[in-house]
């Protein structure tokens, strides 16, 4: 018995492999948009995460927590004091714009978890306005896309 030992031509392997790469070009471009409303979610949790890590901070260590927001170096930080080294930097992308609302973009979590100030700031993102809305009395906040 003698078997066939033919391959594929590199005419036939040519096709097959461009129609697979067709495809995954197709996939690839169509999670795009996928890929910015995840990043806009991982910026909003993380900042969310680190607001309240500065509120129960502040709550169990009796101490004033500064939220610092510096959107020209795409960056915020939570301080305790000028002469201490910061709690947390965190930088973020600088497709992210963060613009100051009816509050700075400094205020402090009190030892007993309020805020010495409350309002809004905005979180621009390519395609999306969100505003972060800080309340009165002890320090709650959340945010909503506008």
């Amino acid at each position: 018995m003698k078997h066939n030992q033919q391959g594929f031509t590199l005419a036939e392997s040519l096709v097959v492999l461009s129609i697979f790469m067709i495809l995954s070009s197709v996939t690839v471009f169509s999670l795009k948009p996928q890929h910015t409303m995840v990043e806009d979610e991982a910026l909003l949790t993380q900042l969310k995460a680190d607001l309240f890590y500065a509120q129960s901070y502040a709550m169990s260590h009796q101490q004033e927590v500064s939220v610092v927001i510096l959107p020209n170096e795409s960056k915020y930080s939570l301080v305790l004091r000028s002469d201490q080294p910061h709690l947390l930097d965190r930088t973020y992308s600088s497709s992210f714009h963060i613009i100051e609302g009816s509050m700075p973009l400094y205020f402090k979590f009190q030892p007993d978890g309020n805020v010495n100030k409350f309002g809004s700031f905005f979180i621009e993102t390519e395609k999306k306005t969100y505003r972060m809305t800080i309340l009165i009395g002890k320090g709650r906040f959340y945010v909503t896309e506008q």
